[in-house]
């Protein structure tokens, strides 16, 4: 479950790798992450960790900082990577610094109480209208604002500002959805590519964790060139990260430009019946008990020494 603003989806994906281990065979016990997991850790002396923790604490190396200390082994991204994707802002300076292609921004850092007209002012001078402003270290589209008219972007900055004293802009691209599913360690596979369909305006919390809000194709409706080099980018982010085991990183397609634009990489991707990385090894003919028993061998040949 964990303490992030995304608790519920937690409990969600790691109640299906609980009863997709059991169906494997393997002795499972059930940690809800609290302010005292070191002493239930040490309790229940467990031979390896399967990480569902998404947000702060889970996917941002906390944990994994914690379990290498206690010397277990676990699922997943390491402290570095974990730490560094779910930064948005870090991530991007690496991907400007690989050259992988990500859409134009800038970010802010506050300490005191910020001047929102002096920050409106250089987001427009910047960036061209409309743009997304996000809180760099949520996920599940949680802190998300589009804005699309300049009377618009006070109101935003200060809802953003309202979860994280850090702010990203981005420029927003109209496109299509698509996310890639990275499975592996030093020589990772990208699963079958998947177009993300909202029925709401935007693909944001509502749509993504209500079943039939939100529709996956696959494969994507973009030419085989840009599925190639959207499969590429993700390789190439994965690695740039220093990401392990599994993650899912999220693009934009920019179909007029033939551009693919990466938004964000996630260390620990949703595993629940509406997710979209078990979609995507369905696709390639891998059930979700044989997934979740991946992830945990990589976990192992991992060991993340």
């Amino acid at each position: 479950g964990g303490l992030s603003s995304e608790r519920e989806v937690s409990l969600r994906t790691g109640d299906a790798i609980f009863r997709a281990l059991l169906k494997k065979g393997y002795n499972v016990v059930k940690i809800d992450m609290d302010r005292n997991i070191a002493e239930t850790l040490k309790k229940e002396n467990i031979d390896f960790a399967f990480i569902a923790l998404h947000g702060k604490y889970g996917e941002d190396g906390a944990i994994q900082g914690l379990l290498e200390i206690m010397d277990i082994p676990y699922t997943g991204s390491g402290i570095l990577a974990s730490s560094l994707a779910i930064d948005k802002i870090m991530t991007k300076k690496i991907l400007k610094a690989e050259g992988i292609p990500t859409p134009d921004y800038i970010s802010f850092n506050f300490d005191e109480n910020p001047n929102l007209e002096a920050i409106s002012s250089e987001i427009l001078q910047r960036l061209k209208l409309p743009v997304v402003i996000k809180a760099p270290r949520e996920g599940s589209t949680i802190g998300i604002e589009f804005v699309f008219s300049e009377q618009e972007l006070p109101k935003a900055i200060k809802k953003v500002l309202e979860i994280d004293k850090q702010l990203l802009v981005e420029e927003f691209i109209e496109g299509v959805e698509v996310t890639a599913s990275v499975l592996g360690n030093s020589n990772p596979i990208v699963l079958p590519l998947i177009e993300i369909v909202s029925k709401t305006r935007f693909y944001d919390y509502e749509a993504k964790y209500t079943p039939g809000l939100s529709e996956h194709i696959i494969p994507p409706r973009i030419s085989p060139e840009l599925s190639q080099k959207v499969t590429e980018f993700a390789r190439k982010t994965y690695k740039a990260l220093g990401c392990r085991g599994f993650a899912r990183v999220d693009f934009m397609i920019d179909v007029r430009k033939n551009e693919a634009y990466v938004l964000e990489v996630n260390t620990i991707p949703g595993m629940t019946a509406t997710s979209l990385f078990p979609d995507a090894a369905k696709a390639q003919g891998i059930t979700f008990e044989d997934l979740v028993e991946k992830i945990l061998m990589l976990g192992l040949e991992g060991r993340h020494k």
